[in-house]
């Protein structure tokens, strides 16, 4: 599978370690294919580097890790998507009150918004749970740690369940797309334990099964 990464940050990279050797084509998208950083990544990962535009037009799945401050200027020039699978990894964050918050929720969320913006793609929300260190490396986890996923589109359900499944995560599917109104609020319980509570970056939730 041809898969873009748009965006080069923090996330960004650790996907793009994360799916090194894992025989699928990664294209990272960003707006300095030139620039030292991404040269840096993509001799470290194998990926190709290229445009935002670009990567997301040669790829069959798209995967947004992006800030949600700039998120709709940026997903709005890489054009249509139609038919592709994009994997929405974005969590509305933004100050309120002083402090770090879900600036949306309850009747909307950050992954119903972006399929208001590409209307057309196929949006699974996911990855979005837990930091970029797990993202790089869930396989040193000694239990699989547990990822969800909200989207209407079944089929691309399954194809993300697949490479969640390569990625070290155990998918579950949480429903439809106004489920990711439970997963982006499930992402600030992680921010709220590994910043503020302590516990760090380094762990993420799990789904144990009672033996039968």
């Amino acid at each position: 599978m041809r898969i873009a990464i748009v965006g080069g940050g923090t996330v960004g990279t650790a996907l793009a370690r994360a799916l090194k050797g894992s025989g699928h084509g990664v294209v990272i998208g960003t707006r300095e294919p030139e620039g030292p950083r991404a040269q840096r990544l993509a001799a470290e990962t194998g990926a190709s580097l290229a445009a935002p535009a670009a990567a997301a037009a040669g790829a069959e799945t798209v995967i947004l890790a992006l800030p949600w401050a700039v998120a709709q200027d940026a997903v709005g020039a890489l054009g249509d998507l139609a038919g592709k699978i994009v994997i929405d990894c974005m969590n509305p964050l933004g100050m309120v009150g002083g402090s770090l918050a879900l600036t949306v929720g309850h009747m909307t969320s950050g992954g119903e918004i972006l399929a208001g913006w590409l209307p057309r793609a196929r949006i699974v929300k996911t990855l979005n749970q837990v930091g970029a260190e797990i993202m790089a490396d869930a396989a040193r986890l000694p239990q699989r740690p547990v990822m969800f996923m909200a989207g209407d589109d079944a089929a691309a359900k399954e194809s993300v369940a697949r490479l969640l499944t390569a990625l070290g995560f155990e998918p579950l599917d949480a429903g439809d797309l106004t489920k990711a109104r439970l997963l982006e609020p499930l992402a600030m319980v992680w921010i709220n334990q590994a910043l503020l509570r302590g516990k760090g970056r380094h762990w993420a939730f799990a789904a144990f099964h009672t033996r039968s």
